[in-house]
């Protein structure tokens, strides 16, 4: 490729900080470094238009979690952990909202609900028998008092089937996917970040003034640290990380007449989830339907899983209503056999910060936050 002197001069030179992934975590680190230290040049890389793994392609959740959810993780880890992951969601989700401001990300805290169905009913009393117990948990890293409440008198009102019963989470609610990664690439362009789209990196390597890097189209970038906060896609660039990717495949409909489904919805620990866009539906999940196949980075859609949303919003979200599907998507989350963030440094002047398992909205900032924290200059 010929660049300019002014291209070498602007943009490929002279880089303090590189960061590779322009999500959540990369633009929120990028937003710290320049924050922390205004004359710093950072610069952020995107193979993609837009955020290739999930920043721009989620269900739009808080991602506080719910009840089925905690305990299902109290059963592979520590309490100690699976609190200690829980302040550090509660914390990113108020760093996030503070940075951008709640009307530039659509956020609104409708709560969350988590449907149990006849067939759930072991699940259902496991929940029920542990609220007061994960209430005072939440309670001493929140200060949130009775975060979770049976609600069963609210499945009538959102028109759901099939449904025994409800507990609802007063701390979950909506953000605007679209709105929260725009507002949040203007704020790190205000402070002078770079961002450069349609670059993939192939190989980097340190040396004795810091690291190389060699991307597409025969481009060679020279920087002092490198950052990967490549989430889902993290394995090409470091084989030996405990991180796999793990697609989500997400339906939205038309805008359905008369619609009283209001808030975000779990089911099944977290594996579906669904809430409204409007008069829309947006309903995702099933991946706990073949791990194996949705252990993937290739965007796409299976007819298994699809299948089962639509039978779910047929029988339980939307009984007896007529609906359109307007589209369906994918996006490559990251996850692991222990569920909590890798931020570390994994060779001299070369860090990562990935494996959000699925909960970057509530964790991405706080992630980006520490990891800028991490590199020194």
């Amino acid at each position: 490729m010929n660049w300019s002197f002014w291209e070498n001069e602007t943009f490929l030179n002279n880089i303090d900080v590189c960061i590779i992934g322009s999500g959540i975590v990369g633009l929120s680190s990028a937003y710290y470094l320049k924050r922390n230290n205004p004359k710093l040049k950072v610069t952020v890389l995107e193979r993609g238009i837009l955020p290739s793994g999930a920043s721009t392609k989620n269900a739009g959740f808080a991602c506080f979690g719910s009840p089925s959810e905690l305990l299902d993780d109290l059963k592979a880890n520590t309490e100690e952990k699976v609190f200690s992951l829980l302040g550090k969601r509660f914390q990113g989700l108020q760093l996030l909202r503070e940075n951008l401001g709640d009307t530039n990300i659509g956020y609104v805290q409708t709560g969350g609900f988590e449907i149990f169905r006849k067939e759930d009913a072991i699940l259902y009393n496991e929940c029920s028998d542990k609220l007061d117990y994960l209430n005072e948990q939440i309670f001493k890293i929140t200060a949130i008092k009775n975060c979770f409440r049976k609600a069963d008198d609210k499945i009538a009102a959102f028109g759901l089937s099939n449904v025994e019963h409800i507990i609802e989470s007063t701390a979950e609610g909506q953000v605007n996917t679209g709105q929260m990664m725009a507002e949040l690439l203007r704020l790190v362009q205000s402070l002078g970040v770079n961002i450069l789209n349609g670059i993939e990196v192939q190989h980097f390597e340190t040396t004795a003034n810091g690291v190389v890097i060699n991307c597409n189209n025969n481009l060679e970038l020279k920087t002092k640290k490198l950052l990967a906060a490549t989430n889902g896609f993290a394995k090409q660039l470091f084989p030996e990380l405990d991180v796999k990717p793990a697609r989500a495949q997400v339906l939205i409909t038309e805008p359905i007449k008369d619609l009283k489904l209001n808030g975000v919805f779990h089911y099944d620990k977290g594996y579906y989830y669904f809430r409204n866009v409007g008069k829309r539906i947006l309903f995702g999940g099933g991946r706990n339907l073949d791990f194996k196949a949705e252990e993937t980075t290739t965007f796409g859609l299976t007819e298994k899983v699809q299948q089962r949303l639509e039978e779910i919003l047929k029988t339980v979200i939307i009984p007896g209503t007529d609906y359109r599907v307007e589209q369906r998507w994918s996006g490559i989350m990251g996850v692991g056999a222990e569920k909590a963030t890798i931020l570390k440094q994994v060779a001299p002047n070369i860090y990562c910060a990935v494996r959000m398992g699925g909960m970057g909205v509530a964790l991405g900032t706080l992630s980006g936050k520490e990891a800028a924290e991490m590199i020194v200059l």
